[in-house]
């Protein structure tokens, strides 16, 4: 097959590559441009998308013996993941702009211009596993569970999955991979793996949306709707969070309040007790299916609602283009905008973005 090797600089794409190299595929490496902030350096930089992993892809790319290139997909991350972060933060919502990459850069416009050049499928380091089943490509859960990347990777259609190829699914560990990377002379075998969002290299997110979005004094308001302190951006503020709430009211017996729900135009921020997080319905409209979709009506499912969270068993009913979601035993502080993963095993199902969330603590009424 003739490949496309999406190489972020990193050990996982780089260790990849060389795999796809090694069993008889013609190889080519590309990096992508997401910012034209030229002078973004690792230094300081908590990032993916600096200079520097560019010029350790090539580097890679090099001691592969493969051809390389750097595409400017700058704009196209500006309008379909960054514009869309800041969006749903001033919606008052929950972003994953990882899915959001995924959904729309790299299996979508990155694998759109590479079967236009004649490319057979796009290859990356991800931890998941790709399986022929009866009915087409099926996505599935990577051997290191550690490492598994099935969650961001929900987004991925039928038609997707049919030209991805992802070399890493059945590794046993990232250690595997560093040391593969050891002995095959790539330089980035130890290099640390990249965290925080990409697009905010100094890690400041509450800053940077500050400066997106802007901040306004608001309420913080209790379930009843009685203020119990004040903001100074309702943007910094996520479902879940417990630390700066700087509250002026004490919660009546005396514990910890946490942040319920944020609603932007009121600006203001409800804040309860940690019980009132328990979720016991999500639901959602924005959806899409990891191979042959879904019909109307009910099936059991296990549904993740992050990257890193356990999987819990549901029923999910799919009805008149809604998908609802009741699990077994309730979620824990879910926030619109946060995306739900539903597997089979160790299959993906699908995905969808969370629109609605109904609380399984009612508001208790006084007197």
């Amino acid at each position: 097959m003739r490949i496309l090797a999406a190489m972020s600089g990193g050990v996982d794409s780089a260790v990849a590559a060389a795999r796809a190299v090694e069993a008889g595929h013609d190889v080519v490496g590309v990096h992508l441009a997401l910012s034209r902030a030229g002078g973004t350096l690792r230094t300081g930089s908590r990032g993916c998308c600096t200079i520097e992993d560019a010029m350790d892809a090539r580097r890679a790319s090099d001691r592969l013996g493969i051809p390389f290139y750097v595409w400017d997909f700058s704009e196209r991350f500006r309008d379909d993941v960054i514009d869309d972060f800041i969006a749903e933060y001033r919606s008052g919502r929950t972003p994953n702009p990882c899915m959001r990459c995924n959904e729309k850069i790299k299996f979508a416009a990155l694998l759109e211009r590479a079967l236009e050049l004649g490319f057979d499928a796009v290859c990356t380091g991800h931890y998941a596993a790709l399986v022929d089943g009866p009915d087409g490509r099926e996505l599935h859960r990577a051997s290191d569970a550690a490492k598994d990347q099935s969650y961001v990777l929900g987004v991925l259609t039928a038609e997707q999955l049919a030209h991805t190829y992802f070399p890493l699914g059945s590794t046993p560990s990232k250690a595997v991979v560093r040391a593969e990377a050891e002995a095959r002379g790539l330089s980035v075998a130890q290099k640390p793996d990249s965290h925080d969002i990409c697009f905010i290299p100094d890690g400041d997110t509450k800053g940077w949306l500050a400066d997106k979005v802007g901040a306004a004094t608001g309420d913080v308001v209790d379930r009843t709707g009685a203020v119990v302190g004040s903001h100074e951006g309702a943007h910094a503020f996520t479902v879940g969070q417990r630390r700066g709430l700087s509250l002026g009211v004490p919660a009546p017996d005396g514990k910890p309040r946490f942040v319920l729900e944020v609603r932007p135009v009121s600006n203001t921020v409800v804040v309860g007790p940690k019980e009132a997080l328990a979720t016991a319905e999500i639901s959602g409209e924005r959806f899409s299916w990891a191979g042959r979709p879904q019909s109307e009506g009910r099936f059991e499912c296990e549904v993740q609602i992050r990257a890193h969270a356990d999987p819990v068993p549901a029923r999910a009913v799919f009805d008149d283009g809604v998908i609802t979601v009741v699990p077994e035993t309730p979620f824990d502080g879910v926030a619109p905008g946060q995306t739900a993963v539903l597997y089979d095993g160790t299959r993906v199902i699908g995905q969808f973005t969370i629109d609605r969330t109904v609380s399984a603590v009612p508001v208790a009424v006084a007197g």
